[in-house]
């Protein structure tokens, strides 16, 4: 009897080494490596997806996108030089008051009236805090609208209600897009340290405009 015992008691020693072994986590969601002073498996990084490609990548669970931006691909006002970009932030200060003025003395109402407020406040600050930096630079700023907003004012003049609530909202949103490209383009071109901290501080109000006049068309229609 003990002859045929002992072979098979030997076997069943044999084969506990092999229980005890580590198990195969592959395909289990689980790397085959443990950080070093650690004896815990860590789970497997999964990429989301598009994270080779960036821009492929989708939103963050609760983010909202930017109402507006500046496109670095669309027009801008004239920049060649430091005092073209200072002649043109100017006019742009004075086509958004005097067209803001214009919707609010015709009557525009809820939240139109309350961005044509903040385009006048807003801008008025912004041609104040310019003005230091261009006497500075010997540059005298213009202090009425150019003369393609004179034109759009006289056709506003006509307009009443809706008609004119929805032009005016249209107008911002144009004259903003094109005033955020020019800050962005103009301040990789200049070397004046006052100008460009003006533009760091002038852009982001600029944008907030812009997706304001993008939101309240979007309400008024």
């Amino acid at each position: 009897m003990n002859r045929f015992l002992l072979p098979l008691l030997g076997a069943a020693l044999l084969a506990l080494p092999a229980c005890n072994s580590k198990t195969d986590t592959k395909g289990q969601g689980f790397s085959e490596t443990t950080k070093p002073g650690t004896t815990t498996e860590e789970p497997a990084a999964v990429m989301p997806d598009g994270a080779q490609n960036p821009t492929d990548m989708p939103a963050a669970a609760g983010s909202a996108p930017a109402k507006g931006q500046p496109d670095p691909n669309g027009p801008t006002a004239p920049h060649a030089n430091d005092a073209q970009f200072m002649q043109s932030a100017a006019h742009s200060d004075q086509n958004e008051m005097q067209l803001s003025k214009l919707a609010l003395a015709k009557g525009v109402t809820g939240m139109t009236k309350t961005y044509a407020e903040k385009m006048i406040a807003d801008h008025t600050k912004s041609t104040a805090a310019l003005q230091p930096i261009a006497a500075k630079a010997g540059v005298t700023l213009p202090t009425d609208m150019d003369d393609q907003h004179k034109e759009i004012a006289q056709n506003m003049q006509q307009l009443s209600g809706k008609d004119l609530q929805d032009r005016y909202l249209e107008q911002m949103e144009a004259d903003h897009q094109i005033t955020a490209n020019t800050l962005v383009a103009h301040q990789q071109m200049t070397k004046n340290a006052a100008l460009s901290s003006w533009i760091t501080q002038t852009l982001p109000v600029v944008t907030q405009h812009l997706g304001m006049a993008k939101a309240d068309a979007r309400e008024t229609n």
